[in-house]
């Protein structure tokens, strides 16, 4: 059989002041990453040169003018910029989010032209990143924009995947937010990545309330009641292994959620502290609902240690696996969906 194409991966650099370039060069300073894939980091020989002499890295890199110039084996560097960036670590500067946006913005472009198989971001700055070239709240946003898909928050591990009703929302505009339409929406896009890309033939799925125990009947708001549970019957009459919806506070503490292939929370901090409590550092955020697979670690720049050394860089590696899990799987179910008559199965992990 003939041995598959190494995966070529794509990683744009976040701030230059917080703590990404450290867990990218953290991951990639273990030469046996390399076996995995082909890693392509959007930024500059002398920002690569400046930030591993400070780490004290130990890490060898080859400068490439374009993706597409990448060597197998290597730890690539595409020059995106001539400039040599000033490093102010632990500070969120108008030159950071600059870098980190020509970085993003280059690393998506190669995605989309096919120069890059999969996409890792390392962490923005939601506040300095902003200006007429990107006006969003955050990556997913942007991706969906770019890559033309209904975009979901996916945080992921082996055992426990959370999707996000409403991401970047005010906790004052959930409800508002939470429609028929985009309940649908969600769980079919939930639906489609736990079949495509992570071999899960019947996925069950759990949707948490808005309001605080469910809203006990209507007792602590309506919106569960008027919302949540019409469209969970109608999916449910449809077929689909939509259950709810529950309440929060305890479905994670009384391990429920191990009874689910997916949880559907209502808001941001609803699915993220339990999330990130459970998952130890391990989780990765992913964007399902788009053609291409992009990952990232479960944290943000952690200004507070960035330059220190200090930075941990397992949701970063958990990040790359994941990322080239989801493109086989993803070439696996396309294969097999587009001859069905192949004696393969997808069996459920």
């Amino acid at each position: 059989m003939q041995e598959k194409a190494k995966i070529k991966l794509g990683i744009s650099i976040g701030d230059l002041n917080g703590i990404g370039c450290e867990v990218v060069l953290k991951t990639f300073a273990d030469s046996r990453m390399l076996d995995f894939c082909t890693p392509i980091v959007f930024a500059s020989n002398k920002t690569i040169s400046q930030q591993k002499n400070h780490l004290k890295i130990p890490i060898n890199y080859n400068g490439v003018p374009d993706a597409s110039k990448a060597l197998d084996g290597k730890f690539n560097v595409v020059n995106v910029w001539k400039e040599t960036p000033k490093l102010n670590f632990g500070e969120a500067t108008p030159e950071g989010g600059n870098f980190a946006i020509r970085s993003l913005q280059k690393a998506v472009e190669a995605l989309k032209q096919g120069k890059i198989d999969v996409l890792v971001t390392a962490p923005i700055n939601k506040n300095n990143i902003q200006s007429k070239e990107f006006n969003f709240p955050g990556h997913t946003d942007y991706l969906a924009k770019e890559l033309n898909g209904q975009s979901l928050m996916f945080m992921v591990t082996d055992d426990l995947k959370v999707g996000l009703l409403t991401d970047h929302v005010a906790v004052k505009d959930v409800s508002a937010a939470i429609t028929t339409k985009l309940i649908n929406d969600k769980i079919q896009v939930i639906e489609n990545s736990l079949k495509m890309d992570f071999g899960i033939t019947k996925p069950k799925i759990a949707l948490l309330g808005i309001n605080p125990h469910s809203g006990d009947n209507g007792v602590i708001g309506i919106e569960d009641d008027k919302i949540l549970k019409p469209v969970i019957k109608e999916l449910a009459n449809k077929g689909h292994l939509v259950y709810g919806p529950y309440a929060a506070d305890s479905f994670f503490g009384s391990d429920g959620y191990k009874k689910f292939d997916a949880i559907l929370a209502a808001y941001h901090d609803q699915g993220l502290i339990p999330f990130k409590t459970l998952s130890f550092g391990k989780g990765v955020n992913y964007t399902a609902g788009l053609s291409k697979v992009r990952t990232s670690p479960d944290h943000g720049t952690a200004y507070e240690i960035a330059g220190k050394g200090k930075a941990d860089h397992s949701s970063f590696k958990e990040a790359v696996f994941s990322a080239i899990h989801i493109f086989r799987n993803r070439e696996e179910y396309l294969e097999l969906t587009a001859n069905p008559l192949k004696k393969q199965k997808i069996t459920r992990k």
